[in-house]
């Protein structure tokens, strides 16, 4: 007898921190869920291949969960799964990605249509860089420094900044065609 309430202790005490990390995991992404949103729209043109990148990053980083250490900041772990994510889908699955058809027509339109429609563009001329283009310019629309984005992208502080101008003369070369 005293074994079935050791195990039901056991069960229970289980039950009880999966329920603790689903409710962590949910919190953390609802806080963070631009990261993915942004990588998504980055990295596919359409809004169906966008809900399906951004679920497949919501697996993989609650597959990645368990093992998060807290040595780095939780947005900094979330794009380093989203980056490797979107990276890795797009090279195994070869989607012919379009880039001739222009932004508004592949997205639904938000309420303030002169933003939108910057944000549209802007979203389809990142669209046109590379792979480890978009890792960067990412993170550096968002804010972080140097030193963390050699540190995500496993190059050096040197090298982010040199790519990052070469980027953003890209950038300007795409939305003046």
């Amino acid at each position: 007898m005293a074994s079935c309430k050791f195990f039901t202790f056991l069960t229970t005490d289980k039950e009880n921190q999966t329920s603790k990390m689903e409710t962590a995991f949910l919190k953390i992404v609802d806080e963070h869920q631009a990261i993915i949103f942004k990588i998504s729209r980055m990295y596919r043109d359409t809004l169906e291949d966008q809900e399906d990148l951004f679920q497949e990053i919501v697996f993989q980083l609650w597959k990645s969960f368990p093992t998060f250490r807290n040595e780095s900041k939780v947005s900094t772990w979330m794009y380093r799964i989203a980056l490797n994510t979107a990276i890795a889908l797009f090279r195994k699955s070869h989607l012919p990605i379009v880039t001739d058809a222009r932004p508004s027509e592949l997205t639904v339109q938000l309420e303030n249509d002169d933003s939108s429609e910057q944000e549209e563009r802007m979203y389809w001329a990142l669209r046109q860089l590379n792979s480890a283009e978009k890792a960067i310019i990412a993170l550096y629309l968002d804010d972080y420094s140097y030193s963390e984005i050699a540190s995500i992208i496993g190059v050096t502080e040197n090298n982010v900044g040199v790519r990052i101008n070469r980027i953003k003369s890209k950038l300007k070369i795409i939305l003046t065609t």
